[in-house]
């Protein structure tokens, strides 16, 4: 019996293999993500709305969905401005503390010196708020902190208040517990990954700085924060465009109503607004594709000020 020859000059042709795994993602991305999208940016330019129980449109008008965005209100400011303030604040004072802790804690628990035991328990126990859902973390918050919850009664069975506080009133207050939650929810998820950076890093460079003499401070400026920066911008930008996008948090905390005064109505709790009893396509696909362009000028500006301020 002959044995079949083989050709010993086949090669196997990865490129041909590896268009092939990553087809599926393309096809699921065109038709789930891509095509929506250009569906959005196509609906902006028209009218289309609900009033009552009669459709309106849809009607070609053109930009008009954006010059109303841009058109100032009965209270005498334009919505769109207001609203992307507010979106920037609830993210910077939920995510400055966020990171600062975040990287005290990588630190802390990556320290050779330190050498902490049981990292795993304690990577479990960070990131489990992170699996708590928004919806019912901002229920909890909600029911803790109304004017007749355990935080009000033992305010005022202490003496410390001598009437309820309305802390869903207030904006400080309001602000302040969005931010709160936002920074239980995705400390534990930056933490792990700033870790997983450091620890990237080859040891062999911190035991160079230490024998030099260098303090602490020194290796994290000189080394650990260099070293770290593309994952630390990963995350930063992330972070950032988790936050222009809240809005499970702030819309059950406040019921809808982004109180008081729309202080903590962010853009994504706008947007809903034209999709609710109206359905108006038309004014959301308009305020959904100038959120898209915020984000991605956001992202580029941190990211070329972040790299640049890194080299």
């Amino acid at each position: 019996m002959e044995k079949k020859k083989t050709n010993p000059n086949r090669s196997i042709s990865y490129a041909k293999w590896g268009y092939i795994f990553i087809t599926p993602f393309f096809i699921i991305y065109a038709i789930f993500t891509f095509y929506p999208q250009l569906l959005t940016i196509y609906n902006s330019f028209f009218e289309n709305y609900r009033d009552g129980l009669t459709v309106i449109g849809p009607n070609w008008v053109g930009l008009d969905n954006y010059k109303a965005l841009f058109t100032l209100n009965n209270s005498g400011y334009i919505p769109i401005f207001k609203f992307l303030g507010n979106t920037i604040w609830l993210w910077v004072i939920g995510a400055v503390p966020q990171f600062v802790i975040a990287m005290m804690l990588a630190l802390f628990f990556t320290s050779t010196r330190l050498n902490i035991r049981g990292q795993q328990f304690f990577k479990t126990v960070i990131y489990m708020p992170n699996i708590i859902m928004a919806s019912a973390f901002s229920m909890l918050f909600f029911t803790l902190f109304s004017m007749v919850g355990p935080v009000n009664q033992l305010l005022v069975a202490s003496g410390v208040a001598a009437e309820p506080i309305n802390f869903l009133g207030l904006q400080v207050s309001v602000q302040s517990l969005i931010a709160l939650m936002n920074f239980l929810m995705w400390f534990g998820n930056t933490t792990i990954l700033l870790m997983a950076g450091i620890q990237g890093i080859d040891e062999s460079l911190f035991e160079s700085a230490r024998l030099d003499g260098s303090t602490s401070t020194q290796v994290f400026f000189n080394i650990t924060m260099p070293l770290l920066m593309p994952i630390f911008i990963y995350v930063f930008i992330t972070s950032m465009i988790g936050g222009v996008q809240m809005f499970d948090v702030p819309q059950i905390l406040t019921n809808r109503s982004g109180t008081p005064n729309n202080t903590s109505t962010t853009l994504v709790m706008y947007l809903n607004t034209f999709l609710g009893i109206s359905k108006n396509y038309g004014m959301a696909g308009a305020v959904s594709v100038l959120l898209f362009i915020i984000t991605a000028i956001l992202s580029t500006f941190v990211f070329k000020t972040i790299n640049t301020n890194s080299k």
